[in-house]
């Protein structure tokens, strides 16, 4: 099962818009695509409210909710986060519920390193995490995205970071590479299937290497394990 966890504000107590979680759906479609043959499924979540609003977080714990569902629902089936901007975040942030044994965070929003308290990452441990982040992105800062993997690195070895060079927020330019690499950690991660080998050598290899892995060009178009 993947949750996919759309994109949010800051603050806000504002229903969500309709168009953020359309802007999810070819996403959604394409991962399922990809998984059909394993039985994937992938539900886009829908947040009470489209802001984290400090120490209340609410896509996190909305995030909790949808894993709690599933388990309800479907039993006992493993479930990858899959978040994007504040999303990312929720995704990071809720991945010690049980169910849940990876995480994709896309461009992340994460807080400024002048916050009382660092965020949280041994909730992490004993997960796959996966961080993809445009370095050009203006509106969440690739930096802080950066340092969130050294920790998280420290914590749960199985922990790697993409950059999609000249790339923004919202991903688009490499669009085509950036769905491959998310299908390929999916099905990897939810059906331990063999990782294509850049996804294998960022998760092997140390600080800096395997967490500023260069997206390359095509990636996806012909995939050697």
């Amino acid at each position: 099962m993947v949750l996919l966890l759309p994109d949010g504000e800051a603050d806000s107590h504002r229903r969500p818009s309709a168009l953020s979680y359309a802007i999810q759906l070819p996403f959604a479609r394409a991962l399922a695509r990809a998984g059909e043959g394993d039985g994937l499924a992938v539900h886009v979540l829908r947040y009470r409210c489209r802001g984290w609003n400090a120490d209340d977080a609410h896509p996190a714990g909305d995030a909790a909710w949808a894993a709690d569902e599933v388990q309800r629902l479907y039993g006992d089936v493993p479930v990858c986060l899959v978040g994007h901007g504040v999303g990312g975040r929720a995704a990071l942030r809720a991945a010690g519920h049980g169910a849940v044994t990876s995480v994709l965070a896309m461009a992340p929003w994460l807080p400024a390193p002048t916050a009382a308290e660092p965020e949280p990452v041994k909730q992490l441990m004993g997960r796959r995490v996966l961080i993809v982040h445009g370095t050009n992105d203006e509106r969440t800062d690739p930096e802080l995205s950066y340092r969130l993997a050294e920790r998280a690195k420290k914590a749960n070895r199985d922990t790697c970071r993409f950059e999609v060079h000249s790339d923004g927020h919202a991903l688009r330019q490499h669009r085509s590479e950036v769905v491959a690499l998310a299908a390929d950690f999916v099905r990897g991660s939810l059906f331990a299937r063999s990782y294509a080998r850049p996804v294998a050598d960022a998760l092997a290899a140390p600080p800096p290497l395997g967490l500023r892995m260069p997206l390359a060009a095509g990636f996806g178009r012909s995939l050697r394990h």
